[in-house]
């Protein structure tokens, strides 16, 4: 059996929920404001995980998804998704906070396609969990876990079924709970939930609750409170699966500071009570070991290079890989992989004068301990005021860009600062960035890089420029937080915008990317 670290997923996959169907294990991650939406991981030992699928290529068509007006919906669209399947069907069952709607997708394969519908009701967190007695129901809340039952075709709640508080938080620093998950084992009902503290405070812990029915007491109690020695950044929220070999796994996440929120995996038992006992001696492993089902099996990467050269299906669509998303709905007419092939082609549309409201940014996570990004760019197509280059996308993000003004060319270090290390916003989002250094430059065309740290929570970005095969800095180390503006960790973002006429454009080519450091 092969050994990994733990995170197994040293990336940015919050609130994973996962199942296993036959040999296979399925994950699927909330990805709140980026499209295509809802990531479907697969996986045949736990440790190691390839795309599948997204569940949706946008959620909405209206102007906050659409990065229309100044509207957006940064911090919010699909939130925790709750993964099961049951009878031949995959659900995928989530809220998104704008909208205020509880969406279901449906599907006889995770690949797709996915049907979308509504479950009537806006259930916060929420687990979908199907009895074997047929009967369905739905866990959700935050400082008061409900259990509610729903009618047969999953439209609403059923008339007169059961409905009951079965938790509430009691805590007085507590903020609740989230992610709840339910599962049914030996006869006996599981509630898994994150139990969070408020803000500055303790860490976030992970909490089990049992019961003999759905109609009895759900009696609980942590079952992790663990940082790992990593600044007091608690482990938890997520669920458990089984092996084919009957064997028991947590899967957690871990916030990892900027970097965003890591998935864990850990060893389970349980005590003469019920209860699940974790790792080593109750704490989270630094190292899992887990058999494969299919041991020879070769995995698709999670993140890497691009040349930018695709070819549109037979309905006349591009599909770019997997592993890249845009900050929200694309605007198809404003970008191309055709147009000039072998090139990323972003034409600017609605003026704005930051990367936040640029459409088309095409993003790409990060991984850790360190990660670095570059790219290519062609700016003879851009117009005086416009910006294009590469980004460590964030709330409080950095980029170097590439801009014209009276027909000459400039390197720009920009960025947006952060006021404190607390995880609320304390800026307006739409703030223009502030500019570090601008460099003129001879040339249209030119390599821009983005290099980031996360290496024990530092958390920096760095900027440079390729000038005769030498990499050059430029600008400040920008320092990354994880807040509540974007809650996402930083990620790789490519963006075009104009401040002054719209229709310029700029060709992205050879994007190339590395885990490790700069001399890796």
């Amino acid at each position: 059996m092969k050994t990994k670290q733990n995170p197994v997923l040293y990336t940015d996959f919050p609130d994973p929920d996962i199942i296993r169907v036959g040999d296979t294990y399925y994950l699927a991650s909330t990805t709140m404001h980026f499209m295509p939406g809802c990531d479907i991981l697969r996986s045949y030992d736990l440790m190691n995980w390839e795309f599948v699928s997204h569940v949706y290529e946008t959620l909405e068509d209206i102007p906050g998804h659409r990065l229309e007006g100044g509207a957006h919906i940064y911090g919010q669209g699909m939130w925790a998704p709750s993964l099961r399947y049951h009878q031949g069907v995959f659900y995928i069952c989530f809220t998104a906070n704008d909208t205020q709607k509880t969406y279901l997708f449906m599907a006889g394969d995770p690949a797709g396609p996915w049907e979308k519908t509504n479950i009537e009701g806006f259930y916060h967190d929420n687990s979908l969990f199907f009895d074997d007695d047929g009967r369905i129901y739905i866990v959700y809340g935050n400082t008061e876990l409900y259990l509610t039952q729903l009618s047969p075709d999953l439209k609403g709640p059923l008339e007169g079924g059961l409905h009951r508080m079965i938790v509430q938080d009691t805590g007085k620093l507590h903020l609740g709970y989230e992610g709840s998950h339910l599962y049914k084992k030996d006869g006996r009902y599981y509630l898994f939930t994150c139990h969070i503290p408020a803000y500055g405070s303790e860490r976030k812990t992970q909490d089990c609750f049992i019961a003999d029915s759905l109609e009895g007491e759900f009696k609980g109690k942590c079952i992790i409170d663990d940082d790992m020695g990593y600044h007091n950044l608690g482990v938890a929220q997520g669920g458990m699966v089984d092996t084919p070999w009957g064997d028991w796994y947590l899967f957690m996440f871990h916030d990892r500071g900027a970097l965003g929120r890591s998935p864990m995996v850990m060893s389970m038992h349980f005590d003469e009570d019920g209860y699940p006992v974790i790792g080593e001696n109750g704490k989270v492993p630094a190292k899992v070991s887990i058999p494969s089902t299919r041991p020879d099996y070769v995995y698709c990467p999670l993140n890497g290079d691009d040349d930018f050269l695709y070819q549109p299906d037979a309905h006349g669509r591009v599909h770019l890989k997997p592993f890249w998303q845009f900050n929200h709905n694309p605007v198809d007419s404003l970008w191309s992989v055709i147009k000039n092939p072998g090139a990323l082609r972003i034409t600017s549309g609605e003026l704005c004068n930051s990367p936040v409201l640029a459409h088309n940014v095409l993003t790409q996570r990060s991984f850790g301990p360190e990660s670095a990004a570059w790219v290519t760019l062609d700016g003879s197509g851009l117009k005086d005021g416009d910006y294009a280059g590469i980004s460590a996308w964030i709330g409080c993000y950095g980029a170097i860009a590439l801009t014209r003004e009276e027909g000459k060319y400039y390197l720009v270090m920009m960025a947006k600062p952060a006021m404190d290390e607390t995880l609320h916003a304390d800026r307006d989002i739409l703030d223009p960035p502030v500019e570090y250094e601008r460099i003129l430059v001879d040339t249209s065309s030119i390599t821009l890089k983005v290099h980031l740290d996360f290496q024990d929570k530092k958390d920096e970005a760095d900027f440079a420029y390729e000038d005769n095969g030498v990499w050059k800095k430029i600008g400040i180390c920008q320092k990354l937080y994880f807040k509540l503006d974007h809650f996402t960790g930083c990620r790789f973002g490519l963006f075009m915008y104009a401040t002054r006429q719209s229709g310029g454009h700029v060709d992205f080519m050879k994007f190339r990317y590395q885990v490790g450091g700069e001399d890796d």
